[in-house]
């Protein structure tokens, strides 16, 4: 009899959507109880938009010009959207690591050998991660007040505008995702989960007013995916600065729902993407 044998994939029984739900839910619950044991994940991902919060408020505050007024509150106010947003997508990085991780150790390959969807590992995964992106606004949230920012608008726009904010979080964890599975290890998942994310957001009306950029960047920076779900919190907070000037740009006009369509076609493109390079990394 022959020593090697063939690995046997079972079908398990059931509706396919509900147990995709399942086994979805089986491997976010893997992973959030893995962050719970390494809570330094948590805290050092906190240190970084902390810092800026800090930094752009008392050093940058008084100095740049928002709308008609250069005052440090109204910048404080204006400036918090910018780094809410900030945070979720910087949390792509993280996702692409630890799926490249994941991928370096062999997990990936054990729960491939398993009778469950193959979508579920991945989104699992960013489910996973959608939690802890969700603690870690609510940490920036209570800085936030701490120094000075106000909302100014009622309970449900404000959670409308973090609403849009975890989506656009979500949608940039499945970018993370297919990167994480195209790189040979965590650290390259890391570099290339952050080098494209340093233009996106600075090219865009997070720290500073689109309308005093340059003709051919303010363009850019209307249309950017990130602008929208900024500008669209900043309208839910009721953070937008005495004198501001709305640009032309149909993102920046109806910010909500351009901040809706573009997160639902991120996930979209790059959920089908990361799943098509996870079967095709099985075979």
């Amino acid at each position: 009899m022959s020593a090697v044998t063939d690995t046997v994939r079972v079908t398990a029984p059931g509706n396919p959507i509900g147990r995709s739900i399942r086994d979805s839910l089986v491997v976010a619950r893997r992973n959030l109880i893995r962050m719970a044991r390494i809570p330094e994940m948590l805290i050092f991902g906190l240190f970084q938009p902390i810092m800026f919060v800090v930094l752009f408020t008392y050093v940058f505050g008084g100095s740049i010009q928002v709308g008609s007024s250069s005052s440090t509150q109204a910048y404080r106010e204006f400036l918090m959207a910018g780094i809410f947003a900030q945070t979720v997508t910087f949390a792509t990085a993280g996702a692409g690591a630890g799926i490249a991780d994941d991928m370096h150790k062999g997990l990936i390959d054990r729960f491939r050998s398993l009778p469950m969807s193959r979508g579920a590992v991945l989104t699992g995964r960013t489910m996973a991660d959608l939690v802890q992106t969700a603690l870690t606004l609510v940490v920036l949230a209570v800085v936030a007040v701490l120094v000075g920012w106000r909302t100014h608008e009622n309970f449900g726009k404000v959670l409308v505008g973090f609403g849009l904010l975890l989506l656009l979080g979500y949608a940039f964890s499945w970018i993370g995702a297919l990167i994480g599975l195209s790189v040979r290890t965590p650290e390259a998942a890391t570099s290339g989960g952050l080098i494209w994310l340093f233009p996106l957001t600075f090219i865009s009306n997070a720290f500073v007013d689109a309308n005093q950029m340059p003709s051919f960047l303010r363009h850019i920076a209307e249309w950017n995916p990130f602008s929208a779900t900024v500008q669209a919190c900043r309208e839910m907070f009721g953070n937008l600065p005495p004198g501001f000037q709305t640009p032309d740009a149909w993102p920046m006009q109806h910010p909500v729902w351009a901040s809706l369509i573009w997160s639902v076609l991120i996930i979209a493109f790059f959920r089908t993407l990361a799943v098509r390079k996870y079967r095709s990394a099985a075979t």
